[in-house]
């Protein structure tokens, strides 16, 4: 389907006049780009006379918003009051291109469809009366946001920046971390309408060839409309996309993307998103933080033990009180079973409904304190979980040992590091409800090994998603669940890269 549109919208673009040869004659090209932007305000269109001797007539040709004006206006300048050409019939534009010290990118172009290309990317284009090519000139620039602290990915020691929505800045960020020549970025283009830029970096030497070759031809193979996030990407990119784990892991902390390109990953930066995306991605990272490597290893590895605790309770805490209370009562001490039932007694619905209530109202909260604005979302998450939990159990339609649960329920799923894996973790405990009601314990323990065998299946660009538990590395160990001291990691993930 998507070919189909591209094709279809390439033959429109053909007959508009996109594709083509540049024309010598200079009001012929005004006319010509005037006609295709449909003389838009923000395409600048300034024409000049060229060199001191004001012989040559010329055009400057860019959008307003996404150069950088006052590079533009030096560059006016200097070829305006500045340039003077050898002799009459000297290569004008092999002179300017080498005349020209201000801008960061100089080239050549001849076709219509890179003169477009370089319009919108933030480029000032050159035209000369005469010349059948133009002279595109590197002066990206506009407003973009500060670099600030990440939001997602809080952590108490460690760098405060994160990337923005600035790709030149974003790889910047990286490479001031890892100043290396063997690190290696590649540039490619995905969208037919909105042309996005899109850098794969990864360090030469260290990272599995095949991985960054299977890397480039899945991007490559993406056709498509546009690209406005790079979620589009990750979706179009994954080895499986019908599961709720997900198989590439995302970040904005440079730091991170650093310590991951050293393990010898790939990274995936995209135009216009401050998350860049990480592949191959394993089960177990998921639930590492960059901050763990910034602590004493006992410490990490008391923190690691807690978040798979979190975890685990975040998928199971609803099954189990399920299962309790509906089919193993024997299990619970006496005085607790008692206790139970007498808050039970008033409420009319199995143990199950009880849950599938709380829970989506509690998701119902949570979508929107995200939603709404920051200063009303937090006031209404806040009140409607104490006035709603509180009103529910005096009219009896929960009993306080189910809120209770759902409470710890929520709280874990917020201590999980990772949000993506947590997100999985909420889809997966409804199943596991329906299984605990329906089975009691033997539900929830073959809903457990149906997302195992699951977990076990998956891979992330051919690596194995439960490496190095299965298969197992015994060498890749010292980092998993447990983090050993920094001198005993001497090995990097030997099914990601072939080094170590």
């Amino acid at each position: 389907m998507w070919l189909r549109r591209t094709e279809k919208r390439r033959e429109t673009y053909e007959q508009e006049g996109i594709y083509g040869t540049i024309d010598q004659e200079l009001q012929e090209n005004i006319k010509k780009i005037q006609d295709v932007t449909g003389n838009s305000e923000d395409i600048i269109i300034r024409r000049f006379l060229l060199g001191k001797e004001d012989t040559f007539p010329a055009v400057f040709c860019f959008v307003s918003g996404i150069v950088d004006e006052n590079m533009v206006q030096h560059l006016l300048l200097e070829l305006s009051v500045q340039l003077s050409f050898p002799s009459a019939d000297c290569d004008k534009m092999d002179y300017i291109e080498q005349k020209i010290a201000s801008a960061n990118t100089t080239g050549r172009i001849q076709q219509w469809n890179e003169v477009f290309s370089s319009l919108m990317s933030g480029e000032v284009v050159l035209f000369i009366h005469g010349m059948q090519e133009a002279l595109r000139i590197g002066v990206k620039g506009g407003e973009y946001r500060a670099i600030a602290e990440p939001s997602t990915q809080l952590t108490i020691r460690g760098p405060r920046e994160g990337f923005t929505e600035s790709l030149a800045t974003n790889i910047a960020m990286v490479r001031r971390r890892i100043q290396n020549p063997h690190v290696w970025v590649e540039s490619i283009t995905i969208g037919e309408v909105t042309q996005t830029n899109v850098r794969i970096m990864y360090i030469k030497g260290i990272a599995n060839d095949k991985i960054v070759a299977e890397v480039r031809e899945r991007l490559q193979r993406i056709c498509l409309d546009g690209v406005l996030e790079s979620g589009y990407i990750e979706q179009l990119i994954e080895d499986e996309p019908f599961t709720t784990f997900p198989t590439i892991y995302h970040t904005e902390r440079p730091d991170s993307v650093a310590a991951n390109l050293l393990e010898g990953r790939v990274a995936i930066f995209v135009e216009g998103t401050p998350f860049v995306l990480i592949v191959p991605a394993v089960f177990i990272q998921f639930f590492q933080a960059v901050e763990d490597y910034y602590a004493r290893f006992d410490i990490a590895t008391a923190l690691r033990f807690l978040r798979m605790l979190v975890f685990f309770i975040s998928l199971v805490a609803p099954s189990v009180y399920i299962a309790l209370t509906t089919f193993h009562q024997e299990m619970i001490p006496t005085s607790l079973v008692i206790a139970i039932a007498a808050q039970r007694e008033a409420v009319p619905f199995p143990a199950f409904v009880e849950a599938i209530l709380m829970e989506v109202t509690f998701e119902i909260l949570r979508e929107a304190g995200v939603r709404l604005p920051r200063a009303v979302g937090q006031a209404v998450s806040i009140v409607g979980a104490l006035v709603i939990g509180q009103a529910a159990v005096e009219a009896g339609f929960v009993s306080s040992a189910m809120v209770i649960v759902v409470s710890i329920t929520a709280i874990a799923s917020f201590a999980t590091p990772s949000f993506a894996i947590a997100i999985s973790a909420r889809l997966i405990r409804f199943a596991l409800m329906i299984l605990a009601a329906l089975f009691g314990f033997y539900g929830i323990l073959m809903g457990m090994i149906c997302m195992v065998i699951h977990l076990c299946s998956l891979r992330s660009f051919g690596v194995p998603y439960m490496a190095p538990l299965a298969p197992l590395v015994p060498s890749n160990l010292r980092d998993t669940f447990v983090r050993f001291p920094l001198w005993t990691l001497n090995e990097r993930p030997r099914l990601i890269n072939n080094c170590r």
